[in-house]
């Protein structure tokens, strides 16, 4: 099957963001898939995947914001930061009102420092940190700058202080490359109680959210009756996050220049920009050319030479 787009998934749980990527590829015999963003085994959510010409859009959308529903369980502490690894303690005498527990949520929230997890996908050496957590191997890592942007409380227990084992549910709307088995970790830990992810459910993936997202039963069902293609959303999709120039019938030569991934006179272009801040353009950020149709001509970059600005293509769809 020769599909070209972006396909919204509901990940479950028990899969992990390859094995939907390789269930996708043989159930719908599509030979290129790929996807934008890993999702543990144990969480489920959207899973945002590229289908076709679509995967070359992975550069351009790996770092869209993510939004997670998080249980974060108190008072025991795991060798995965999740519910699925091994305990390593227990705190049984704690107890945290939920003024502290609020008090420890507000020093996370804003741009912070965060340390990769050992059970994560980060290379070192040519190795991926799990595999060496794996063999009981710990290595030091390099703090990462992550952002939060929301960190609310969403379910509290019927009880103010929380105790040991209690669960409670958090929103967290984040910038991409943040962990969040180490955020409810170092929030844990600034409780002086230790704490785990109970369960996680990624919410929104840019403007992707759960509502737009289709399970692999329903695809499957949808192959069945032939609807498969209906369900998959255009190229254009996967770029709605970028500056827009939607080029007019009368600029064929730069439609044709741009389609040979040759640079064209962007001052006239860039006048026409639509859609997210423009202030993009000014730091030298990725451009969505469009033809009159709609479809996706090229991803461009804004440059400068000799005081004259130019769009240079970056990757051609046309």
């Amino acid at each position: 099957m020769t599909v070209n787009g972006v396909l919204p998934v509901v990940k479950p749980r028990g899969m992990t963001s390859h094995d939907v990527v390789a269930h996708i590829r043989r159930t719908f015999r599509i030979g290129r898939v790929g996807h934008t963003g890993t999702l543990d085994p144990d969480a489920t959510g959207v899973l945002v995947i590229l289908l076709g010409k679509a995967t070359r859009l992975m550069q351009f959308m790996v770092t869209l914001p993510k939004t997670y529903l998080a249980e974060i369980v108190l008072g025991i502490t795991t060798d995965t930061l999740d519910a699925s690894g091994e305990v390593l303690s227990k705190t049984h005498e704690a107890k945290v009102s939920k003024e502290r527990f609020l008090e420890a949520l507000s020093h996370f929230q804003g741009e912070i420092w965060q340390v990769p997890p050992m059970v994560s996908a980060v290379h070192h050496k040519g190795r991926r940190l799990y595999e060496l957590a794996r063999e009981g191997i710990e290595t030091p890592r390099e703090p990462r700058r992550v952002h939060i942007y929301t960190l609310t409380v969403q379910a509290w227990p019927n009880h103010e202080v929380l105790t040991f084992g209690d669960k409670v549910s958090v929103l967290i709307e984040c910038s991409s490359g943040t962990y969040v088995r180490q955020l409810a970790a170092d929030i844990g830990e600034r409780l002086s109680c230790g704490a785990h992810i109970g369960s996680l459910f990624r919410t929104k993936v840019g403007d992707f959210d759960i509502d737009s997202c289709y399970t692999l039963e329903e695809l499957e069902e949808a192959d069945g009756d032939g609807s498969f293609p209906d369900k998959v959303l255009p190229v254009s999709a996967g770029l709605s996050h970028l500056p827009t120039v939607t080029l007019t019938e009368d600029e064929r030569d730069a439609k044709r220049r741009l389609s040979c991934g040759t640079k064209v006179d962007a001052k006239d272009l860039l006048q026409e920009v639509k859609g997210k801040e423009t202030e993009q353009l000014k730091d030298s950020g990725f451009i969505n050319v469009l033809s009159s149709s709609g479809d996706v001509i090229c991803v461009a970059k804004r440059e400068i030479i000799e005081g004259e600005v130019y769009l240079q293509p970056i990757v051609v769809f046309a």
